[in-house]
């Protein structure tokens, strides 16, 4: 796995949320490092998918050139992108974990890629004591995606040219409240929105790693532990549907816009098949080669 010369991140400092170019761990500020290599006036990451190609060009020579007296001290990372576009996330989409949840021998062609969606503003949330239960949940669990970054539009893609739309990758945790996703009373048997979509229930991070740096999405390994304990050990070459036709399906369906984020689905080790669930207090640390980890604390609702 090759290792990324430089990153994105956003950072907590007194003032506000910082954006940060990462190069060799070390944080600096992403204004100042890219106004020196002539590219000025870009204060946040998702500022930069305006025009990505540029700006990746930019990145790239601002990593070589970065200046001491730019670096940042941060109590605390955020989200990567604070502000995300559309967030876009594919649903049962390992093998494995549709075995674990009652459908073991499940082949492709028999499947049927869907996708629901969580709101960016109130879901994105970054590392540390920062995701709360859902209110009313008895039923939390957790899911390790890796989630995609559009940086550039995508309409009616195809297969061949999807990747060619994907600016970089971070990590994210798919938080579900799995007693307000079924509504078995009903014709439609599950509710998306109440199980999916709650306020802090999509943390990202720790970094936005380009995808240069990423030799192929479909040979990533994924790790998810709670309080220690590893639950998730998977690769994302076990997807039903690769990310390329991921892309490809959701951008018949709606444009992708620069910004915009396709999380990819989760392998086995969820809590729901066993009965476990997350509590308050718990930590969950989510884990993808070539990316990070991301750190989290679940709070109590409110």
């Amino acid at each position: 796995m090759a290792q990324a010369r430089w990153a994105l991140t956003t950072v907590e400092v007194a003032s506000g949320p910082a954006a940060c170019l990462e190069v060799e761990g070390k944080l600096y500020a992403l204004e100042p490092s890219l106004a020196r290599v002539g590219f000025p006036g870009q204060a946040s990451v998702i500022g930069l998918f305006a025009d990505w190609a540029r700006a990746e060009a930019a990145l790239a020579m601002a990593a070589v050139e970065v200046d001491p007296s730019d670096l940042i001290t941060a109590s605390r990372r955020l989200a990567p992108l604070l502000y995300p576009g559309k967030i876009l996330c594919a649903g049962a989409n390992y093998f494995d974990h549709l075995a674990e949840m009652g459908m073991p021998g499940a082949k492709k062609e028999e499947q049927r890629l869907f996708f629901f969606m969580k709101p960016p503003r109130n879901a994105v949330v970054g590392e540390g004591a920062t995701v709360r239960m859902p209110i009313g949940t008895e039923k939390f669990d957790w899911e390790i995606e890796l989630a995609a970054v559009i940086g550039k539009t995508a309409r009616n893609a195809s297969v061949e040219t999807a990747l060619s739309h994907v600016a970089g990758y971070t990590v994210a945790i798919d938080f579900s409240a799995r007693d307000h996703n079924r509504a078995p009373e009903t014709f439609y048997k599950l509710d998306w929105v109440a199980g999916k979509a709650n306020d802090t229930c999509c943390p990202l991070g720790p970094r936005f790693v380009p995808a240069s740096a990423i030799a192929d999405p479909q040979n990533l390994g994924l790790k998810l532990a709670v309080n220690g304990e590893l639950k998730q050990d998977g690769r994302s070459s076990d997807m039903i549907f690769s990310l390329a036709e991921q892309i490809a399906t959701a951008s018949r369906i709606m444009t992708l816009d620069p910004g915009d984020l396709i999380l990819t689905g989760t392998p086995a080790g969820v809590g729901v098949p066993k009965g476990t669930f997350l509590s308050v207090g718990d930590t969950v640390d989510a884990e993808i080669e070539g990316i990070g980890t991301l750190s989290v604390v679940i709070q109590a609702a409110a």
